[in-house]
């Protein structure tokens, strides 16, 4: 059947009448000539092995140190890998700020390496402001004066900074096999708090304040899943992370096992223990507090690797206690146990 009108059918295509191909003008000629040779990871920006080499570059041209364990260095530091564990930092374009006047002024104190000192206009004048900033300039660090809501901005608008931050360099971990020799090495009874699964900065905070207060040498984070030592975590230490190392385990589960060959008991807080705290019989030998979280306690394999649960008598109204107070117990009451037996002797 003919169509009418002779329009056309539907969903016919009609084809155009065929004219001169018209060029590129070179445009793939590019793509004929092949890709050009892949450029090394290094150099590449985005890659994360270009952002280390520009992060290094960065770092030499300030010529900033890194906190070592209380000593400075140059040079960013070689990853270590002795018994399991690992020296962890971060790169330098990851720098943490400490904010607060007593952070502040045991930080700079303690000598740690810092980059810029960052105080608010029209700041109140008292004797830790006017130490801060005689010791800033002494050590030559740059002093800027910044607008309250800038200071807020670099701070963290949740931080409490009374007007000073100092910019520090990100925190570099001691190693905890090297963190037991030099307690060894000076004569030391090692005492050592290690924190299993607890993610809170502050809970991190306390438990080094605590550490530095009743006579322990150290603090020792898993390397996942734990909480490391952040600006806030230096806050709330109130300055005592500058007296207190705090070092990094690759393994806590491995680690545990090689501070038990070397004579370390280590006990582990969590209120169904086996013993009671206030009738510990360890207390006076080389000891490693292990904590939990405080919703779920200690994990299975460092349960199963402690030499002992230790529990804190507490109210029936209480269901359990914050881990940063748990471990200040802990310490307190061996502090107590051990100031008694040198009384002894």
């Amino acid at each position: 059947m003919k169509n009418p009108g002779n329009k056309p059918r539907a969903g016919a295509v009609r084809k155009g009448r065929k004219g001169p191909q018209v060029g590129s003008g070179g445009q793939g000629r590019q793509a004929l000539e092949g890709r050009k040779p892949t450029p090394k990871a290094e150099d590449r920006p985005y890659h994360p092995a270009g952002k280390r080499k520009a992060a290094a570059e960065r770092y030499e041209a300030a010529g900033g140190t890194r906190r070592t364990g209380g000593k400075s260095s140059g040079a960013p530091q070689q990853s270590s890998n002795r018994g399991g564990q690992s020296r962890v930092a971060k790169s330098a374009d990851e720098s943490e700020m400490v904010t607060g006047r007593n952070s502040v002024l045991e930080a700079l104190r303690a000598k740690i390496p810092a980059h810029t000192l960052y105080m608010a206009t029209r700041i109140e004048f008292d004797d830790r402001v006017k130490e801060i900033l005689k010791l800033a300039t002494a050590r030559g660090i740059a002093v800027l004066e910044v607008m309250r809501p800038e200071l807020d901005r670099l701070a963290g608008f949740d931080s409490v900074h009374q007007g000073v931050a100092l910019k520090v360099p990100p925190y570099e971990y001691a190693h905890p096999m090297e963190l037991l020799e030099k307690i060894e090495s000076r004569g030391q009874v090692p005492l050592l708090v290690a924190l299993d699964g607890i993610t809170d900065p502050r809970n991190l905070g306390a438990i080094v304040r605590s550490v530095a207060a009743f006579g322990g040498q150290g603090v020792i984070v898993p390397q996942r899943r734990s909480v490391g030592m952040t600006a806030s975590a230096w806050k709330t230490s109130a300055g005592a992370a500058a007296r207190t190392p705090v070092a990094m385990a690759n393994n806590l589960t491995q680690m545990i096992k090689e501070y038990k060959k070397r004579g370390v008991f280590v006990l582990g807080l969590d209120g169904d223990g086996d013993l009671s705290l206030p009738s510990l019989p360890l207390a006076k030998e080389p000891v490693l507090i292990v904590v939990g979280s405080e919703g779920k306690g200690l994990s299975r394999l460092v349960t199963e690797n402690c030499d002992a649960i230790v529990s804190i008598p507490i109210s029936a109204s209480t269901e359990s206690l914050n881990a940063g107070i748990a471990a200040s117990v802990t310490l307190y009451e061996i502090s107590k146990l051990r100031a008694a037996a040198r009384k002894k002797k």
